[in-house]
């Protein structure tokens, strides 16, 4: 009896296995790899199982912190073998064209119906992204009503790699946040500071250290630790002294390897560092802004008088969005605030948007390259300008906002900041990958 039974178990296994082999279809699928990538990698997204030669969307979509929905679509054929590959193939429609392998992700932009003058950034670093990517049948659109969706997956992109270090700093009358990468160091370091915004933003320098460098994002205006007003500066050069000290002394730091990064006002203030007495930083990088206050200063220590900058330089579109970049040529600004740029001492990378509707940032950045020239120091300057550009050059892959919200009181503007979509991607993608090689170059060589 045992034989038997054997034989007849090994009977019913084959007729199943042949019945399973005639009617079991594979389903479409769609993956992506890698799933949790930092948000500066480049992700593989694939669909298989498909019919050859037929219409398909791509639908990428994310909330954000604020809870508003960013999305982004795109038309792709599939091959004769029933693949969509976004490395690979060309959208044909959508929210962008062409072979772009990450243009679900910069061309994100707010849903229809969404509140005006939207800006996607990160306020928490320690959670990701994350975007439902869904294969769709047919060349549809998300506002259509019915729309058939063959297949999803999900992607987490974050700014913090594991094993990054998050530590607050609120010692010496600073506000700041520290990134140290995973290891005893001593690493090269960056000071990050950004524009007159303020507030403390940390998902530039997360990055930097999922990248190896220590680095510290630097509040100055706008947070609640900080001295009031929250509409003007109210720190002066010896705060920012004393921020470059610390985290040149931190014992995880290379003393003689750190640098400053700015962007927007950011870049007027690393400038003011750089040519401060005792401070000797190790590089510069700047993007998009002015060699001198566009706001009126209080004092000599450069706190500010007011918030804006003097309202004769305003200039308004058809639409009523509002452009500082008058305020901020170099003849227009503040008396007595622009920097000796000749004095500086270290390599100098500046980075311009030629669509940058909110710093005259190539008429300053031609003032830096004539003044170091005539200092003898020419070779310290490296000059990316990128046409399409617009101000707000950011780490790859990041959608761009040509306007966005400025403030809400005492009255409500909006901000131009300028950049065509497809044109400010390429430009941010190429300008990460060289400031990271300028940084190696500069703080590792």
């Amino acid at each position: 009896m045992i034989p038997f039974v054997r034989v007849k178990w090994s009977f019913l296994h084959r007729i199943v296995g042949l019945r399973w082999k005639t009617n079991y279809r594979q389903g479409p699928l769609l993956t992506a790899a890698p799933a949790r990538p930092l948000v500066d990698e480049q992700v593989n997204i694939t669909g298989r199982f498909l019919p050859p030669h037929c219409p398909v969307t791509l639908l990428a979509q994310m909330c954000s912190e604020e809870g508003d929905l960013w999305e982004a679509f795109a038309h792709y054929n599939t091959k004769a073998d029933g693949t969509v590959n976004l490395t690979r193939d060309h959208s044909v429609g959508g929210s962008y064209l062409g072979c772009e392998p990450m243009g679900l992700f910069w061309s994100q932009q707010p849903a229809p119906g969404s509140r005006e003058g939207l800006r996607l950034r990160k306020n928490n670093v320690e959670t990701p992204f994350v975007t439902l990517v869904s294969l769709l049948e047919g060349h549809v659109s998300p506002i259509e009503g019915q729309i058939t969706e063959l297949a999803v997956t999900t992607i987490e992109r974050w700014y913090m790699a594991p094993g990054v270090r998050r530590i607050e700093i609120r010692q010496h009358g600073l506000v700041a946040t520290l990134f140290l990468p995973p290891g005893p160091g001593p690493f090269p370091a960056m000071l990050d500071l950004w524009g007159f915004g303020g507030g403390l933003m940390e998902y530039r320098a997360a990055l930097f250290a999922s990248r190896g460098y220590a680095s510290m994002s630097l509040a100055f205006k706008g947070h609640k630790d900080l001295p009031g007003p929250r509409k003007t500066m109210n720190v002066g050069d010896s705060y920012f002294r004393s921020a470059f000290q610390l985290l040149q002394n931190h014992h995880q730091v290379c003393a003689d390897r750190v640098g400053i990064i700015g962007l927007s006002f950011g870049v007027y203030l690393s400038l003011r560092i750089a040519t401060q007495p005792g401070i000797n930083p190790a590089c510069l990088i700047s993007i998009n802004g002015p060699v001198g206050s566009n706001v009126k200063l209080l004092d000599e220590e450069g706190r500010t008088e007011t918030s804006d900058c003097e309202k004769k330089y305003w200039w308004y579109d058809n639409q009523g969005h509002v452009t500082f970049r008058d305020a901020s040529f170099p003849g227009n600004l503040q008396p007595g605030s622009k920097v000796k740029i000749d004095q500086i001492t270290c390599p100098v990378m500046y980075i311009s948007g030629e669509d940058d509707l909110s710093i005259a940032s190539i008429e300053n950045a031609k003032l830096i390259e004539e003044t170091l020239s005539a200092a003898g120091k020419s070779q310290l300057f490296t000059y990316l300008s990128y046409p399409g550009a617009g101000h707000l050059i950011e780490p790859p892959y990041s959608p761009n906002s040509r306007v966005s919200l400025w403030s809400v009181k005492p009255e409500k503007m909006t901000c131009l900041w300028g950049g065509n979509l497809a044109s400010h991607a390429a430009a941010q993608e190429d300008a990460w990958r060289k400031i990271l090689s300028f940084m190696e170059n500069q703080l590792i060589a």
